[in-house]
């Protein structure tokens, strides 16, 4: 990926199991939380710039978010599914301005916007292909008996439950209608 860090340290999601640890380059495994800010630390160390501003972006809208926790109780931070949840959301932020921006010819924004995607993925889980994307959604509506478009929201509440941060939600509302539809 060339983001100027070691190769073990912007990996994917290990097995099932173990969802929001990563393998950390002394074998321990580490919560995404902590992976952010020890990346920040050595990014700063390597003088990457354009990693720094981004790996603070999203530390910021984490801090934000945590922030927004406290008064509902929750004084430790949120949960590695609601970082997960805010990494997709900043990666959507991101794509529409890369269109924004390809519309407005503006193709040195689009490919900074680009790069930050980059970043932002390599902290999330590796998303599921649209053929493993389709069994799931096949198997989540076989499973809860679902008939017809009256029961989207039951599976895309499973959906969302078994695998967030692997699926992206906007193209699977489309598949569980046509699936549902049909």
């Amino acid at each position: 990926m060339g983001l100027g860090l070691p190769a073990t340290r912007l990996c994917r999601a290990p097995a099932k199991g173990t969802l929001g640890a990563f393998p950390h380059p002394k074998g321990q495994f580490m919560s995404i939380r902590t992976r952010l800010s020890d990346d920040v630390k050595t990014a700063m160390k390597a003088k990457d710039e354009r990693l720094v501003s981004t790996l603070r972006l999203i530390l910021a809208a984490l801090k934000d978010r945590d922030i927004a926790a406290r008064p509902k109780g929750n004084t430790t931070g949120i949960l590695e599914d609601e970082i997960m949840q805010m990494m997709n959301g900043m990666i959507k932020q991101r794509r529409d301005s890369i269109t924004l921006y390809e519309q407005g010819n503006r193709p040195e924004l689009a490919a900074k916007e680009q790069g930050e995607i980059d970043v932002i993925q390599s902290y999330l889980p590796q998303q599921m292909s649209a053929d493993e994307m389709t069994a799931a959604i096949k198997a989540v509506i076989a499973e809860i008996g679902a008939g017809s478009v009256k029961d989207m929201g039951k599976v895309m509440g499973v959906l969302k439950e078994r695998f967030t941060g692997r699926m992206d939600f906007a193209s699977v509302s489309g598949i569980v209608k046509q699936l549902l539809a049909a």
